[in-house]
């Protein structure tokens, strides 16, 4: 056991592409292939688990961390390390692995073992990049995971897969480009590759501000945040329904946690300078995304637009610069993945039966389909905030944290233009929702559907159990990423408070004296 436990972050993300690689040269059957990546994939979210039970999250620091010598003498390592937001954000990842593995059991009958290789390898990608320390070894895994991601959507894809295919896989290397010599730049400064080793460097304003620039646009691409999104729809809506659950459930999140543990930590000059503006884009891309959402005749394509819109949320929580707000950024990270994903697979489901996702071909569904029905409000009602479902935790800390901001310029009337983004939501959702599942069933392609088999059951209520159990108890993901975040954003302390006085006061808000943000975070579970 020690073999393992001595080096768990290494099990928990290579287990996955020891698998894709068998699924790829022995495992060719196609229900053999089918057992194989759903056993691989519940592996790993056992091992994670060893995670999960064994963190202290009290000093927010690394575990787990393994460093070898990797290239170069040295200045470039195979460095690991887990704190509470590399955590929580593997676990959904492992989590989300056997549930989009299931759900792929009758919708993919074309090179299975090949598909099932591919998501394997690209969730081995995103564990690798949550848990990367070195800034080559976090570039590798970054682009890694366009591979898999661009074969999904390209192969197994709708009608127009190879542009849906090309445009993510050239936006995103676009942004990388930048990033890449951001990176280089910083590794001539600092003689090392290492992420501490560039959080010592002491950089000029000007040029913080410029790295900042190349960084955040490599992270806003992958968000997406507006007006860098457009080709999010069309990945999803060309993607196979396993593709739109990992692209919703935790692809997009790299953008966000990019943000979080690399650029804001690094370039605090730069945070402070483009602060208000990123926040602006934030809000434009929550009221955006939803209006667009409003009028989609897709049921996919509505979905799609409303993650613009959610992780638009994200993006504003993060940078308004409070605790509060960023503790609730990360916290809907979590649940966006779980509401999104679950959104995904319904959507899926009902695209097997049917083969179509407009809207107009379907109404009163709810006759025919009752458990559908209902696990579909769920899903819904998870999206548009409901009180006691994770998602309400969430737009409930971001906006809060906006609103009380004292470092982000006219946080009040961000918080308030944010806040229509949650009436917004609120609409487009039950609207699609009624059209759907409501009224006469008079179309008689829909007569005759069958509803949910247990497998789908299966598939979607421990998604469900998460989105209640998060929403009425938060406090298990918050005690574990709030020491983590106090000490990531850090050096953002002396950017915004440089003074005695002032700097221990900024001190006391992190600690939790005297402070009813923070004073949030620790009781919520108790509220």
């Amino acid at each position: 056991m020690s073999l393992i436990t001595d080096n768990i972050l290494s099990w928990v993300t290579f287990v996955p592409l020891l698998g894709a690689l068998a699924l790829w040269t022995v495992v060719r059957k196609d229900n053999l292939a089918r057992i194989f990546a759903l056993a691989v994939a519940l592996i790993d979210f056992v091992l994670s688990l060893h995670l999960w039970f064994h963190y202290d999250a009290a000093g927010g620091s690394d575990m787990f961390v393994e460093k070898v010598a990797w290239l170069w003498n040295g200045q470039v390592s195979y460095h690991l390390g887990m704190d509470g937001i590399s955590l929580v954000l593997a676990i959904l990842t492992t989590f989300l692995g056997p549930i989009v593995i299931l759900s792929t059991w009758k919708a993919v009958t074309d090179r299975v073992s090949m598909f099932l290789g591919f998501v394997l390898f690209l969730q081995a990608a995103m564990l690798g990049t949550f848990f990367a320390r070195d800034m080559l070894l976090f570039y590798v895994f970054w682009e890694a995971m366009l591979i898999p991601m661009y074969f999904i959507i390209g192969i197994w894809g709708g009608q127009r897969r190879i542009y849906a295919a090309v445009k993510f896989f050239i936006f995103t290397m676009v942004g990388s480009v930048f990033m890449l010599v951001g990176i280089l730049f910083l590794f001539f400064q600092a003689g090392s590759m290492g992420l501490t080793e560039f959080l010592n460097l002491h950089l000029d304003v000007t040029t913080q501000r410029w790295l900042f620039a190349a960084f955040f646009l490599a992270f806003a691409i992958k968000v997406p945040l507006f007006p860098l999104h457009t080709w999010l729809p069309d990945a999803h809506v060309e993607a196979p329904t396993a593709g739109s659950v990992i692209l919703a459930g935790v692809l997009l999140k790299m953008g966000t946690y990019g943000m979080l543990r690399f650029a804001m930590p690094l370039f605090p000059e730069g945070v402070a300078y483009f602060a208000p503006a990123i926040s602006i884009l934030a809000v434009i891309g929550i009221i955006y995304g939803a209006l667009v959402a409003l009028v989609q005749p897709d049921v996919k394509k509505l979905v799609a637009y409303s993650s613009v819109s959610h992780l638009g949320f994200v993006v504003l929580g993060l940078f308004s610069l409070s605790p509060m707000g960023i503790a609730g950024g990360v916290f809907q990270m979590l649940a966006h993945g779980l509401g999104t994903g679950a959104l995904f697979l319904l959507v899926g489901i009902i695209y097997e039966r049917r083969h179509t996702r407009e809207i107009s071909d379907f109404g009163g569904l709810a006759h025919q389909m009752p458990v559908f029905a209902v696990f579909f409000m769920i899903a819904t009602l998870a999206s548009i905030g409901l009180p006691g479902m994770a998602g309400f935790i969430g737009e409930f800390m971001i906006l809060f944290g906006t609103f009380g901001s004292e470092t982000l310029a006219h946080g009040k009337l961000m918080a308030i233009l944010a806040a229509t983004g949650v009436v917004l939501g609120a609409i487009y959702m039950l609207w699609m929702y009624q059209r759907v599942f409501l009224g006469k069933l008079n179309n008689e392609k829909n007569k005759n559907l069958p509803d949910m088999s247990l497998r789908e059951i299966i598939v979607l209520a421990p998604i469900v159990v998460f989105i209640f159990w998060l929403g009425v108890r938060p406090g298990l993901i918050l005690d574990r990423i709030e020491a983590s975040i106090e000490k990531v954003i850090a050096p953002l302390v002396q950017i915004h408070e440089p003074h005695g006085a002032e700097s221990n006061n900024h001190h006391a808000l992190l600690e939790g004296e005297d402070s009813s943000a923070v004073f949030v975070i620790h009781d919520t579970e108790n509220k």
